[in-house]
């Protein structure tokens, strides 16, 4: 049940007219967040605003391409001059690859755009949200991954490079983020059934889909606060144990773990 516990705070959602990003950003206007809602479709936008309203939630809606530094600049601009300051930025929007192929069979614009809009796309809303946020010395930042962030994939080259290159551009800003109380997460929230994951042809016989709505109670979870041990870390929401997550944060920071790295082959490997 909603608790408005996150009154009083300001929350902005990209991807927000469809999908996880719609679900996610009603999800925390339940909970009293005003949401700034940033995606392609104003009409779709408008639709999630009506039912963030619903929720006596204050909100806006700003179309623009995540992948136009200047779009983003404008939208960001757009949502704190009408709510106040971002306290908690999700990065949702994505693409994936339109077809199953290998590399040398891809359509390059449309590879380039599957990049282009799950790592710059974030980028530019991360360069754009971040200075308030650290001059404030607060707020917190969660990006949409997936488990094709830590393992290869021939068919989907463009998606796993690009949630690979987010999940490395986490962890390199985490440290210098640390140093400002500012907390940036990347959650998986597993194969949960949208109008991207329904289109891939190795989802087309899927009969158990994970849980959206599960994925929304972590969303929240992480702009309350709770796995803020975890920054600078990859959760899987369709997979770990939560609770034993956070219980672990304190090993799994000494033993740099949750993050992208080049195992060492063995003792003498100088890389190690």
């Amino acid at each position: 049940m909603p608790t408005g516990s996150l009154a009083g705070q300001v929350a902005l959602v990209t991807g927000a007219g469809r999908g996880i990003g719609r679900e996610i950003a009603v999800g925390l206007a339940a909970e009293g967040m005003a949401v700034g809602l940033v995606g392609r479709n104003h009409p779709t936008l408008v639709e999630t605003l009506k039912q963030c309203v619903r929720h006596g939630a204050r909100g806006v809606a700003v179309t623009a391409d995540v992948t136009r530094p200047g779009q983003v600049r404008e939208a960001v601009r757009a949502v704190e001059r009408d709510l106040g300051p971002v306290d908690f930025l999700v990065n949702n929007a994505g693409q994936v690859d339109r077809d199953e192929v290998p590399l040398w069979e891809t359509d390059p614009t449309q590879w380039w755009q599957v990049v282009e809009t799950n790592l710059r796309g974030p980028y530019n809303l991360l360069r754009s949200v971040l200075p308030g946020m650290v001059e404030r010395r607060r707020g917190r930042v969660v990006n949409l991954n997936s488990g094709f962030a830590l393992r290869p994939d021939g068919n989907y080259t463009a998606y796993a490079t690009s949630k690979g290159a987010l999940l490395q551009l986490s962890d390199n800003i985490a440290d210098s983020l640390a140093a400002h109380h500012v907390v940036v997460l990347d959650i998986s929230p597993g194969a949960v059934e949208t109008g991207m994951t329904a289109g891939m042809p190795m989802f087309k016989d899927m009969k158990a889909w994970g849980s959206i709505p599960y994925m929304v109670a972590v969303t929240v979870d992480a702009a309350r606060g709770r796995f803020d041990a975890l920054h600078g870390r990859f959760i899987h929401a369709g997979r770990d144990n939560l609770e034993q997550l956070v219980d672990l944060a304190g090993e799994i920071r000494e033993a740099d773990a949750r993050t992208l790295r080049l195992r060492a082959y063995g003792e003498d490997d100088p890389i190690g």
